[in-house]
This record gives C-alpha cells, sequence and structure tokens, in this order.
C-alpha cells in the first residue's frame, strides 16, 4: 500500500497518536474494528498497529471487511503484525472464536452513490449489522463498543440553529429513499442504547462530520473526494450546486483521534460530535482550497438528476465540538493543511 512509503502519512499517524487521550490504557488489549478498508476504518487500524510497534503497546487488531483480498491488498506493507484480518459481512451473525476488549462499528454504506444504488443495503448493514456486533460484544463481554454514526442524524434544522449539539434532532423525512443513510443511523444509535440499558453492554456512540484524507477509498463520490480527484487528474473542480452550505469538516488524523479518545474516555451511553471546530467552511470554500493548492478553477454547472438524487437535503452541518473537546482532545488540522496532506500524500509529493 503506497501509503506505508508516505512521509507525510506516518507523520500524520504520530500526530494522531499523540492526540490521542489517555492511549496508554489500550496497552495489551484487544480491538476489533469493522468496515476496516473505510476511511475512518482503515486509519485507526494504521494507528494502532503504528501505536503498538513504537511503544511495545502489544495491541492486537482484528480488521474485518467484506473482502479478504481488499483488506490484504489495503493492508499489504502494514510494518506490523498486530493486525489480523478477517474477512466478514456484517450482515451475517458475529460468530468469532475469540474475545475483543474494544469494539469499532465503522462498516457501512458511507457515500451517495451507494444510498441511491443500494438504499435497501444501506438500511439493513446499518441496522442488522449493529445488532450482529452489539450480540457479539454482549456475549463476549466486551468492554465498550463504540458505534460510528453520522452527523446526518441531526437532519434538516432551521436556520436559526447555527450547529448542532449532541440533543438536538431536526427533521427527517422518512419517505425519501435518500433517507435511508440518517434515518438507519438514528435506528442503529437507539440500537445501542437499548443494548445498554437491557443487557449492560457499555456503548458509545460517535457522530462525525465530513471526513476526507488520502485513504479514501476508490467508490468513495462524496463530493470532497472528487474535488481532489479531479483536480489530481488535471481537471477544473465542476460543483452542481452554489456550495453555500456551511459543513465542519475533519481530516482523517483528526477524526481517528477524536474516536479514539472517546472510546477511552467518552460517557457511556452517550453520543458525541466528532469535528475541528477550525475546519468550519462552505462545501464552495474547501473546493476553493483544493484548487488554489492544485492550480485549478472551481466551475459552476446546473446539476442533472442523478446528481440531485445524490445531494443531501441538508442545508448546514456545523457539529459543535464543545463536548468532545471537554475530554482533552484538541484538532491539529485546519482545511488548509489537511487538504495539502491528502494532495501531497496522493501525489507523492513530501514537503
Amino acid at each position: 500500500m503506497f501509503l506505508y512509503g508516505s512521509d507525510i502519512y506516518k507523520s500524520d499517524l504520530s500526530t494522531a497518536i499523540s492526540s490521542v487521550t489517555d492511549i496508554d490504557k489500550l496497552r495489551g488489549s484487544s480491538v476489533l474494528i469493522t468496515g476496516a478498508t473505510g476511511l475512518i476504518g482503515s486509519f485507526i487500524t494504521d494507528m494502532l498497529a503504528e501505536y503498538s510497534r513504537e511503544s511495545g503497546a502489544g495491541i492486537t487488531v482484528y480488521a474485518t471487511g467484506r473482502s479478504l483480498k481488499r483488506l490484504e491488498e489495503r493492508f499489504c506493507g502494514c510494518p506490523d503484525d498486530t493486525v489480523r484480518l478477517i474477512e466478514y459481512d456484517v450482515n451475517t451473525p458475529a460468530d468469532f472464536g475469540f474475545d475483543a476488549d474494544f469494539i469499532i462499528h465503522a462498516a457501512g454504506n458511507a457515500y451517495p452513490a451507494a444510498f441511491t444504488g443500494d438504499p435497501v443495503g444501506t438500511v439493513m448493514s446499518n441496522i442488522t449489522g449493529t445488532a450482529n456486533l452489539l450480540s457479539y460484544a454482549k456475549n463476549r463481554g466486551a468492554k465498550r463498543f463504540v458505534f460510528v454514526s453520522s452527523g446526518e442524524v441531526y437532519g434538516k434544522a432551521p436556520e436559526t440553529v447555527t450547529a448542532f449539539k449532541e440533543d438536538y434532532s431536526g427533521y427527517v423525512d422518512p419517505t425519501l429513499p435518500r433517507s435511508c443513510y440518517p434515518s438507519s443511523k438514528r435506528a442503529a444509535e437507539t440500537l445501542c442504547a437499548a443494548y445498554r440499558a437491557q443487557y449492560g453492554v457499555d456503548t458509545v456512540i460517535v457522530r462525525p462530520c465530513h471526513t476526507y484524507g488520502p485513504n479514501a477509498t476508490g467508490s468513495d463520490n462524496r463530493a470532497n473526494v472528487q474535488f481532489v480527484n479531479n483536480a489530481l487528474a488535471g481537471r477544473d473542480i465542476v460543483m452542481n450546486s452554489p456550495g453555500l452550505q456551511l459543513r465542519s469538516y475533519c481530516y482523517i488524523a483528526d477524526c481517528a483521534s477524536a474516536i479514539l479518545s472517546v472510546m477511552l474516555k467518552g460517557a457511556g451511553g452517550e453520543a458525541y460530535n466528532i469535528a475541528n471546530p477550525d475546519a468550519t467552511v462552505t462545501i464552495a470554500g474547501f473546493a476553493r482550497e483544493v484548487a488554489a493548492y492544485t492550480g485549478k478553477k472551481v466551475i459552476f454547472s446546473v446539476p442533472d438528476d442523478a446528481a440531485k438524487a445524490q445531494q443531501t437535503f441538508i442545508p448546514h452541518a456545523v457539529l459543535d465540538s464543545s463536548k468532545l473537546c471537554s475530554l482533552g482532545w484538541t484538532g491539529k488540522y485546519t482545511v488548509e493543511k489537511g487538504v495539502s496532506h491528502t494532495i501531497d500524500v496522493l501525489r507523492g509529493t513530501e514537503k
């Protein structure tokens, strides 16, 4: 995997490790990660492997994904034997022959093309998949179950709501196919709460904002990924809307360190926004950052029906991260820094 040859990526791993509050609590533990080939799961896997190698922490990481081949390709060259690769589809019962101290459930469709192309699969993987992993956590006595939800659970809010706090709940139209993602994430969060109340499973929920980085998968068609891919291919960035929606963005190194901080220090049964308060910008602003760094232009066009179907109904999505920061976590990457690291790693340019 080309990432392991990048000094910038290695530096990002080190920065993320140093940003995790109480990371020494992981010494000698085992961590099961679903969706380990995805943006969030793969970086956390790399983080834990690097931390275990550097510190001799003796961590065992069980990295799971639907395809063993994709797992082997993603972690080929991972410089440690900490990571155990396991082919596993979360829609099937979690019948592993081992215990895991911590479970980070990061699997599931998380990009617009999947929401429109497979809305049923999106719903089922979020609900059935979460139920299967929670049952495993209950039966095996896991110390903590971390559910990776989404900032999309907040739904649509009036303009008077400038930032979403964890206790806010906006409107999601359950009759729209595009609601397959936020509605099923909401249901899965409630399932976590139910397992905690009924079976005593220690659950905690994280809600990432718009996360990006050089380890995004090839199938990811989120807007920020398309901006980067187009610019790297020598094309101008074409936007299908004015891009005036204000968004919380989070570079993957910040997102991963925040999730592990919540896992180790967050209050059980609660939800935490995952966002860097210093990385809030409009969609057009993010596109301009990418364009400026690559010497390209941002062009605005009228979207076709396919593009409209994939657009989120949320006009603005700024996450209040004060609860996360109260754990002692601090973000390290502005949008400018995150964009430059993403592009330099993908270019193979070390600065």
